[in-house]
């Protein structure tokens, strides 16, 4: 599997990543996280333009995704039932996702992006316990709760 950055031709294969990753939740008692056109194209189109977003291949074909982005995330601002590990620059990983055809996306996302920064966040929502076993699999310690700009809540975690 090889990572490298997503360029604007990629985004119809991208948002097909993110069907899949969707209609896996929702088979996955997870149906509240992503609802509606989420992730959005214009979001994704932004983070590629700020070379933020990240794409596997396998066999030339994109299957899977994730954005890092090394800048402060306003939703880490406040955390609650717990804090982060320290208060220094970091890389925050976000939109992980898989069309399901290639086994280890999330572990090669989180080996790539420690490979960037030595300090990184990433959340995801109480419902997605697959996610959550492999970040805690991948090193990462739970360090509370943070809220979403639409109010929503995700456990959230760092690795330093």
């Amino acid at each position: 599997m090889e990572i490298r950055p997503a360029v604007l031709k990629d985004l119809d294969a991208i948002m097909e990543v993110y069907a899949c990753a969707k209609r896996f939740m929702q088979e996955n008692n997870n149906s509240k996280q992503w609802q509606g056109t989420y992730p959005e194209r214009e979001i994704i189109t932004e983070d590629i333009k700020n070379n933020n977003v990240y794409v596997f291949l396998e066999d030339l074909k994109i299957v899977g995704v994730f954005a890092l982005i090394i800048a402060p995330d306003s939703a880490y601002a406040y955390i609650e039932d717990g804090q982060w590990s320290c208060d220094k620059e970091y890389g925050a990983i976000h939109r992980v996702a898989s069309n399901g055809t290639v086994k280890g996306v999330a572990e090669a996302c989180f080996n790539f992006c420690k490979s960037k920064t030595d300090y990184l966040r990433v959340d995801t929502h109480v419902d997605n316990i697959p996610m959550q076993s492999a970040i805690l699999k991948n090193g990462f310690k739970r360090c509370g709760i943070v809220y979403m700009n639409d109010g929503s809540k995700r456990i959230a975690y760092d690795f330093s």
